[in-house]
């Protein structure tokens, strides 16, 4: 679509969940709003979220941000398709740089939504079933594998670990460790797995059994030729990749692990200007609370849009990793 040739009040970047609640609010603002999304990330993989509320059955990542994209343009709110590669201060607020090369886009705030994708091998049959019968975060989804048959597809410690988490849920368990020649488990954590009863194979996986139409897992087929079959999974590989580049660009404060710092009360960075809603930040990773960061940002985006308006000072907030990780 053509895009508005002025200042907008408010880019989001990331049109995932955070992203999209936050424009729905900012529209209903009647901020000049754009959203500039990749049109990739850790939603569009989900086949069902389960514990979202209105939902009982269950609704697509990739139905949901339809849902909210037309949603928000209703509003008038602005979607670009690209990637945000530079992001700068300007007099104005921020100007904004695309993989394209496009350039030239600039906004008053900032609202960064770009979330985290996890990492998991190219393995045939398992984008079939994530967010269906095969998850990665066990708080929003250990209830689905209760008294289930299930396999744990993970990496080291790290797979072993989600195992041990699940047995919560489930004592029928299996932890296959795809990765490990290169993480082998320690003796520590693989006799924690024995003491819990969960059965532990490392060995490399070569294909996903699934029902491709229904996303139900079957099983999965091993590098030695045995099949293990199973009625749900997690996957563990860790190294997951947090979208937090751009906060480096503008001084914004992350954690160690990469996650942004942002005020528990508004979301603002230590950057002034600057947002930060969903999987990004530090919370637990759920949509539902990726929807309520989205909305409470935008809130305070509109409070300090406000001010300016006003002729106010706008100092920022003060904020240190403690007070971001409540």
């Amino acid at each position: 679509m053509r895009l508005s040739a002025s200042l907008y009040d408010c880019i989001i970047i990331g049109g995932g969940i955070a992203g999209l609640q936050g424009a729905i609010q900012l529209g209903r603002y009647k901020h000049r709003t754009l959203v500039i999304d990749k049109g990739r990330g850790r939603s569009t993989l989900c086949r069902s979220y389960h514990n979202v509320l209105g939902w009982p059955d269950g609704i697509s990542g990739p139905e949901l941000r339809r849902l909210g994209t037309k949603q928000a343009e209703r509003l008038g709110v602005e979607f670009m398709v690209g990637e945000v590669t530079a992001a700068a201060r300007t007099s104005d607020g921020f100007s904004l740089q695309l993989a394209s090369g496009e350039s030239g886009l600039q906004a008053k705030t900032l609202l960064l939504a770009t979330g985290i994708m996890d990492r998991f091998p190219p393995l045939p049959g398992l984008e079939d079933c994530l967010g269906e019968s095969v998850y990665v975060c066990p708080d929003c989804d250990g209830y689905e594998i209760s008294g289930r048959s299930t396999l744990v597809l993970g990496a080291g410690d790290v797979g072993a670990s989600m195992a041990l988490t699940l047995r919560y849920w489930t004592p029928k368990l299996t932890y296959i460790n795809h990765e490990a020649e290169a993480s082998p488990a320690s003796e520590s954590v693989v006799e924690k797995l024995q003491g819990a009863g969960i059965f532990y194979i490392p060995q490399s996986i070569v294909e996903v059994l699934s029902d491709r139409k229904s996303g139900e897992l079957h099983g999965v087929r091993l590098s030695d030729g045995r099949t293990i079959a199973g009625e749900r999974g997690f996957i563990a590989f860790g190294g997951n990749k947090v979208g937090s580049k751009l906060a480096v660009q503008l001084g914004i404060e992350r954690l160690e692990n990469k996650h942004i710092v942002a005020d528990a009360r508004s979301k603002m960075t230590n950057v002034p200007g600057v947002w930060a809603a969903g999987d990004v930040g530090v919370h637990a990773e759920q949509v539902t609370i990726a929807m309520g960061e989205g909305s409470q940002a935008a809130i305070w985006i509109h409070k300090e849009l406000m001010k300016r308006q006003a002729g106010e000072p706008s100092p920022g907030h003060k904020i240190s990793a403690e007070q971001g990780a409540t």
